[in-house]
């Protein structure tokens, strides 16, 4: 491990094992992190205060449930770069991109179309269209999509920029990935977000594959909205809480519509009978149901665990891990990588490109105790997390790659 990097924390999660019983090389964390153990244990106490208290357990846990929420917001505006009431905890991710739609989305004068990348996830995709539809928008006519080059795999800042200002007074919203997920390129959220403002338009960015893998600072970026998971990177558990940024300088705008709901009031007028909504400050007036106990609790031990390490310490042991990783790999023949090599490009993923017989080559990576993801044809998808996995897993992951991919080519 080269000097001046943090060490990993691994002792601190419980990994999965593989067909053999031992450790897995987990390299799945892009998709779904592994149980932080100081998690297991919050848990247990929330069970407990359910099981004692009952109903009672609202206001006299220990962290009494009806404010739960907001013990999130301090951590996680730390870790995206923004205010807590910039910072809400609620539902799911898409749900979240529906509700900041429902909002933000409101074509007029001819302004009416919505940027997105080819290769967007498919439910931002679904979203974004139905929002289309929903305001009788032609998705023909109303989605515009940015692709790369032909024969390249990543796109072009500049190309992107200038896709923007083409669109200039048509376009209402530009939705892009922090990170894509497939590729696993990092897009330059600053200059991206000025180039919507320079057109008029709204800027708002998907994070699952950017929260807890980068440094992002959404507040002096000027962010419209961003919405994220908090299962990958974040270490929350399968489906565990969605989280949003909403930039402060929308909070008491009155032109805004906020889909309304009773967790979004004014807390001490929440349970009084009346039909006047009377909105949380920020972001948190976004929020209308009830949130999940349980959805929340393994988040708020993985934040406190970024808060201890700090987040630019783990993105320079994350450099360091993919730069190693990218040495290794460099010398299989038939793979090659489709991740950018800057490493202010890209964050804790690899995509690999393997040409020859990649479904056995998955095949057997999984029966060597390799968890990964693969994307058919021929993409595998992977993570060294800077939290928990290791320099030694990169050499064990690329030696038994090798070793697959030249047994496959005799």
């Amino acid at each position: 491990m080269a000097e001046g990097i943090v060490p990993s924390l691994r002792d601190r999660f419980e990994l999965p094992l593989g067909p053999d019983g031992a450790e897995a090389i987990y390299v799945c964390g892009h998709s779904l992190g592994p149980l932080l153990r100081s998690a297991r244990g919050l848990m247990e106490d929330e069970v407990d205060a359910w099981a004692w208290l009952g109903v009672e357990g609202w206001f006299r846990a220990e962290d009494p449930w009806f404010t739960y929420p907001d013990t999130l917001a301090d951590p996680t505006a730390r870790l995206v770069g923004a205010s807590p009431n910039e910072i809400v905890s609620m539902n799911s991710l898409t749900i979240n991109l529906h509700m900041l739609l429902a909002s933000f989305y409101r074509p007029a004068d001819g302004r009416d179309r919505i940027l997105i990348e080819a290769s967007a996830f498919p439910s931002d995709r679904y979203a974004v269209i139905s929002h289309l539809e929903r305001n009788g928008v032609d998705r023909a006519d109303g989605l515009v999509v940015a692709e790369p080059r032909a024969g390249e795999e990543t796109l072009r800042t500049e190309d992107l920029e200038a896709l923007i200002k083409s669109e200039g007074e048509r376009l209402a919203i530009v939705w892009l990935p922090g990170v894509q997920y497939v590729s696993g390129q990092v897009l330059d959220m600053a200059r991206l977000t000025a180039a919507a403002h320079a057109v008029g338009a709204l800027a708002g960015w998907d994070l699952a594959h950017a929260a807890g893998n980068l440094p992002l600072r959404l507040h002096d970026w000027d962010a419209d909205f961003a919405v994220w998971c908090s299962y990958k990177y974040l270490n929350g558990g399968p489906g565990s809480i969605g989280q949003a940024f909403i930039h402060e300088r929308w909070a008491d705008d009155p032109s805004l519509v906020v889909p309304a709901g009773w967790w979004g009031n004014d807390p001490a007028t929440r349970f009084e009978v009346a039909f006047a909504f009377e909105p949380r400050p920020g972001a948190a007036s976004w929020q209308t149901s009830t949130p999940s106990l349980l959805a929340m609790v393994p988040l708020r031990a993985s934040l406190a665990l970024f808060d201890e390490v700090g987040l630019a310490a783990l993105r320079t042991r994350s450099m360091a891990l993919s730069a190693h990783l990218q040495s290794l790999v460099d010398g299989i023949g038939g793979v090659a990588t489709i991740t950018p090599r800057s490493p202010d490009e890209r964050g804790a993923m690899l995509s690999l490109r393997v040409a020859h017989r990649s479904e056995e080559v998955q095949r057997r990576l999984a029966e060597r105790g390799v968890i990964l993801d693969f994307r058919k044809p021929d993409i595998f998808r992977l993570a060294l997390a800077p939290l928990y996995n290791t320099f030694e897993e990169a050499d064990r992951f690329a030696a038994i790659l090798a070793e697959v991919v030249e047994d496959l080519a005799n």
